[in-house]
């Protein structure tokens, strides 16, 4: 008779995590604070009594990332759910109370039912390219911010304050940009992959950068494969005789909207991607550009895959 492999799931938060295992014919859980001495340690022994190799949490606004890095070291197979899936999954068993204890039991069940590829452990040279990225989207969201007051504001002296915080938010992004050049340059990997990038008219430094932190799978998937994983890859919605719009969904936020910035550029200046867009002028213009968008992405992954720079002719 077969054997029921146990896995675990863990309810993740900034200050706690919530495991429970799956089967649950032992109702064995386990509540660790974060801030204790050696909490991984204990977390990692703890499985090892259950014998549990596979381990499932939902991503949970980056407090998951530490987790993740501490049980990958351990020699845990980890897999990382979307919030939303694992809501929608504890809807179809019947789940409907929440709770962290709750959560636990539905990631673990999720972790042991749906088949989903482990997450690959995370390439940690790349956290400060990350944290730089992730900070320069914060300073042009309050740049952004500080413009839509001003279109509001009449107050003179209020003005002048708005206008005052708006420069120094373009200063600091201008420092991060030569922080981002100097580490790409430091890496002659990085510089070389950032150097073929920058050939495609429109791909200017920060999508190169974003591509590199972010993107790492570029160039080591299919067309559709990457696509997806940026998030503009489009999905049926069709039933019976009835043939909705595709839409697309998912993928990384922040290398989509670097994405959409560089490709309105390119739609431009690049004799591809203007041409391209011309032959879909008589879509509407959201289509368009999305269009646009994996068609270049799917360009700059040939080209990382073929080792080749941006040629024209071969596009």
């Amino acid at each position: 008779m077969a054997q029921m492999i146990t896995v675990a799931g863990i309810d993740v938060s900034k200050r706690h995590l919530d495991i429970a295992l799956w089967p649950d014919d032992d109702p064995a859980t386990l509540h660790v604070d974060r801030g204790e001495a050696a909490c991984f340690d204990r977390l990692a022994a703890w499985l090892g009594e259950y014998q549990v190799k596979r381990v499932g949490l939902e991503a949970s606004g980056g407090y998951e990332v530490e987790v993740m890095d501490a049980l990958q070291a351990r020699g845990f197979e980890v897999v990382r759910f979307n919030a939303t899936r694992i809501r929608r999954f504890a809807e179809a068993v019947g789940v409907l109370a929440k709770n962290d204890r709750i959560d636990a039991a539905v990631i673990a069940q999720a972790t042991a039912t749906l088949r989903v590829k482990q997450s690959k452990a995370r390439p940690s040279e790349l956290d400060p390219l990350v944290e730089l990225l992730n900070y320069r989207r914060r300073l042009r969201d309050w740049s952004v911010d500080c413009s839509n007051q001003l279109e509001h504001l009449k107050d003179k002296v209020l003005r002048r304050k708005t206008q005052r915080r708006q420069a120094g938010f373009a200063r600091e992004v201008a420092e991060i940009d030569k922080k981002l050049a100097a580490m790409l340059a430091a890496s002659g990997p990085w510089n070389e992959l950032v150097r073929r990038l920058t050939t495609v008219s429109g791909v200017g430094p920060v999508l190169a950068a974003t591509l590199v932190a972010l993107l790492p799978e570029l160039g080591r998937l299919t067309r559709r494969q990457i696509a997806s994983l940026a998030g503009v890859a489009p999905f049926d919605d069709d039933s019976g005789g009835r043939r909705g719009e595709r839409h697309v969904a998912g993928g990384r936020a922040l290398v989509r909207h670097v994405l959409y910035m560089a490709t309105l550029s390119a739609m431009r200046y690049n004799p591809v991607l203007a041409a391209f867009a011309k032959r879909l002028k008589h879509k509407i213009p959201k289509v368009v550009i999305t269009a646009c968008m994996r068609k270049l992405l799917v360009i700059l992954n040939a080209m990382v895959r073929d080792g080749k720079d941006w040629e024209v002719k071969s596009a």
